[in-house]
């Protein structure tokens, strides 16, 4: 019902910075928390970033300082910007949102993920 398109992804080197969108369609009646996750090659998915719907932010310790995350609630939009970018950030980012949806009658809570965008930083 509700998917998420990432763009932004890509070669960087360390040092530069880099911007990824994530836009959010589908019937949905609202979007509660959007966010960023990542997951590096042989590692769990970790937070990156997560952003409420009245803008309460929240950052994992490892982007602290480098990473802003914003949004447009009028257009289902979430953005992330990095900058110092560091070879330990070199991971597949996920969009993520909790949408609220009409389901058989019954606004449900559902978690939706994106299909991911590569972030490759290079030395």
């Amino acid at each position: 019902q509700v998917q998420l398109v990432e763009s932004g992804g890509g070669l960087v080197q360390a040092g530069g910075s880099l911007r990824l969108s994530c836009v959010a369609s589908g019937r949905m009646l609202s979007i509660n928390e959007m966010g960023w996750y990542r997951q590096a090659p042989g590692l769990q998915r970790e937070l990156v970033a997560t952003i409420t719907n009245r803008g309460t932010l929240n950052y994992s310790h490892s982007v602290k300082g480098r990473a802003t995350i914003s949004r447009d609630n009028a257009k289902n939009t979430v953005h992330l910007q990095m900058n110092s970018l560091q070879t330990k950030d070199t991971a597949v980012y996920y969009c993520r949102a909790e949408a609220s949806v009409m389901s058989w009658g019954r606004v449900r809570e559902n978690e939706c993920w994106g299909k991911g965008t590569k972030v490759t930083v290079s030395s």
